[in-house]
């Protein structure tokens, strides 16, 4: 069993950074893929971004292409989420997730999920 816990996020107004780190534990962090996904008000949980077990492959939404960036620690044991220009559409709850495939951007390929973290972007 993987246990994640996502920090990070925070108010930030439109244009600035946030970095979003998610610790994982319970499991050896290695053989997981992992992703970012993130749900707005009224909105359904989509997703953000994902990164192979080694860091070698990276995917994004085209919502977030050019401005966030996944990458990951694993001596750490954790995954980041580096999101910069940000705007007030990214206002979101954002979680992070793990699998067991090499590449997934649906919520039904992911096995292990966080809490969740708040992102609010003012304009």
């Amino acid at each position: 069993q993987v246990q994640l816990v996502e920090s990070g996020g925070g108010l930030v107004q439109a244009g600035g950074s946030l970095r979003l780190s998610c610790a994982a534990s319970g499991g050896t962090f290695s053989n997981y893929g992992m992703g970012w996904f993130r749900q707005a008000p009224g909105k359904e949980r989509e997703f953000v971004a994902g990164i192979n077990w080694s860091g070698g492959h990276t995917y994004y939404a085209d919502s977030v292409k050019g401005r966030f960036t996944i990458s990951r620690d694993n001596a750490k044991n954790t995954v980041y989420l580096q999101m910069n220009n940000l705007k007030p559409e990214d206002t979101a709850v954002y979680y992070c997730a793990a699998q067991s495939r090499w590449r997934a951007t649906m919520e039904y390929e992911y096995d292990y999920w966080g809490q969740g973290t708040q992102v609010t972007v003012s304009s």
